[in-house]
């Protein structure tokens, strides 16, 4: 049984995609777009993530040669040339702000990768998951966690200072139960930011001269109403599973009726059922695309099958107890 993800033909595909330095097609955060092929672009880590989803094990040879390339992007530097895909272009070639932050933004999704592969126990790792909380526990302890924005020319912005979560940092304490229940303090802080209303607009963010899109950053509720359930399917998957490994889903009674809403999808032997409404599969989240639908091209039974597991999988991670029929 241990081998049999080592047969399935899309994972293979996406292994054998794999450069020769270890990574995929030369980027780090990309994932296929929608009129790409199944694995069309695919950067390193959503790659990593979704082999490590297949249950290719961390020790495989493409996740260890992948392995190098990460641990290297969590030092604490401006390295130009790891900057991959968010590598400045033309006229700002050579803006050490735009480094300094797409650095930033590699180093805590590195970390995520890592952490979901299982090496929460790696000193390289827990250094570097301490610094990204120390910094968030700053931020969300601050008057500036109220009030992020601040006016640049006809827009608002974030302020220089702010540091609300990013999805990454979210998986990477997902990831990470152990160092989660070390450092419980900064968990309701995280949660108080989680369940306060979301700014409608993508947050952005004045560096150098460039004002830049943060759609990684979270800075409120990822799942308000059901609604956003049927407009993004695998979104709400992703961010149910997120919520409920770090031990917040029980404790937001309305991400709890949303998750019951899925529960009441099901038929008698406990399946989910297709039927019932289509869901959409392209996600408005592209970090979801790592887990959700993992057949390239899903069937109704397959589709059936992969969220009738992601809901029995959030029900246990939530405490839930599973019976088996």
């Amino acid at each position: 049984m241990a081998s049999l993800p080592y047969s399935y033909e899309p994972a293979l595909s996406l292994a054998l995609s794999q450069r020769v330095d270890g990574t995929w097609n030369g980027a780090m955060l990309t994932v296929p777009g929608a009129r790409g092929g199944d694995f069309e672009g695919t950067g390193t880590m959503p790659a990593v993530r979704r082999m490590l989803e297949y249950g290719w094990d961390r020790e495989s040879p493409p996740l260890i040669r992948a392995r190098r390339a990460l641990f290297r992007l969590l030092a604490e530097d401006e390295d130009a040339g790891l900057m991959y895909e968010l590598a400045p272009r033309g006229p700002n070639a050579g803006d050490v702000e735009l480094v300094r932050h797409g650095r930033g933004i590699l180093r805590e999704a590195a970390a995520a990768t890592l952490a979901q592969a299982g090496y929460e126990a790696d000193p390289r790792l827990r250094g570097a998951a301490r610094r990204i909380v120390e910094r968030l526990s700053a931020y969300l302890r601050s008057p500036l966690a109220e009030k992020p924005f601040v006016r640049a020319g006809n827009q608002h912005v974030l302020a220089p200072e702010a540091s609300p979560p990013s999805i990454y940092a979210l998986i990477m304490l997902a990831h990470m139960p152990r160092f989660r229940s070390e450092n419980y303090v900064i968990m309701e802080h995280v949660y108080a930011c989680l369940a306060q209303p979301a700014p409608r607009a993508t947050p952005a963010r004045v560096v150098g001269k460039r004002v830049v899109p943060e759609s990684h950053l979270v800075l409120g509720d990822p799942l308000p109403h059901r609604s956003t359930v049927e407009s993004d399917f695998a979104g709400a998957l992703f961010w149910l599973e997120i919520l409920a490994r770090l031990g917040l889903l029980r404790r937001n009674e309305n991400w709890s009726r949303l998750f019951e809403h899925l529960l009441d999808e099901r038929d008698e032997r406990g399946a989910w059922r297709v039927e019932k409404r289509p869901p959409s599969l392209r996600s408005s989240v592209p970090f979801s695309w790592a887990s959700f639908p993992l057949e390239p091209r899903p069937t109704p039974e397959t589709l059936a099958a992969e969220v009738t597991f992601r809901i029995g999988m959030i029900a246990r991670l939530a405490g839930r107890a599973i019976e088996l029929v």
